[in-house]
This record gives C-alpha cells, structure tokens and sequence, in this order.
C-alpha cells in the first residue's frame, strides 16, 4: 500500500469556501479515478489560519502516479478548477489565501 498526504494552511476565512470546493470537485474526481479516501480533517492553528489535511490510500506508488495522471489529463476536471480559480479572481489572487501546500508520502511505522 502507498499512502500520502496532502496537506495545506489556509486563511481562515478562505476555509469554507476551499472545504466546499474539496467537497463538490476534487474528492468526487479522486474516487472517480481509483483514490481510496481515509479521511480530511482540519485544525485551527490559532493565527488566522487552518491547516487542512487528506489521508489518501494506494495499492502502490505507481498506482498513485496512474491515477495522478489520468487526473491530471481530465480536460473537463482541469477546466472546473481552472473555474473555480477564475471565480475567485485567479490563481494570484487564490494564493493570497491558500498559503501553503504539501504532497507527501507517509511511511508505516508498524512492522
């Protein structure tokens, strides 16, 4: 099994509407192409942010890198961010509010 962890710090008041936006397009599009969901939680880090954070399961790293790209070669998917973007005044502007993002591979600690 390959697990991962993609993880980011968001403003505050960007939350809901970066929730709501996990909630009606990328995870619908993750399950869609084979991702097995674990879970997405979200902690208030107490300085006008939130870190929010998925746990996303693979039978292994190269199933992970197929459904990435098929994901990533979805035109009709590409096209509702890339909308999604646009609605809140561009990928500049939305960056002003996502503040950082993370992709990384997590490794069992159970022999």
């Amino acid at each position: 099994m390959f697990y991962r962890r993609k993880s980011y710090v968001v403003k505050t008041d960007f939350v809901a509407i970066f929730n709501k936006h996990f909630n009606e397009t990328n995870l619908p599009n993750q399950l869609k192409n084979g991702t097995r969901f674990v879970g997405r939680w979200m902690k208030d880090n107490g300085d006008g942010t939130h870190e929010v954070f998925a746990i996303w399961e693979y039978d292994s790293y190269e199933d992970y890198v197929r459904i990435e790209t098929n994901i990533q070669n979805d035109a009709e998917h590409v096209q509702r961010i890339q909308d999604w973007y646009d609605k809140y005044g561009g990928r500049e502007q939305v960056r002003q509010f996502i503040l950082e993002s993370k992709n990384e591979a997590l490794e069992s600690t159970v022999e």
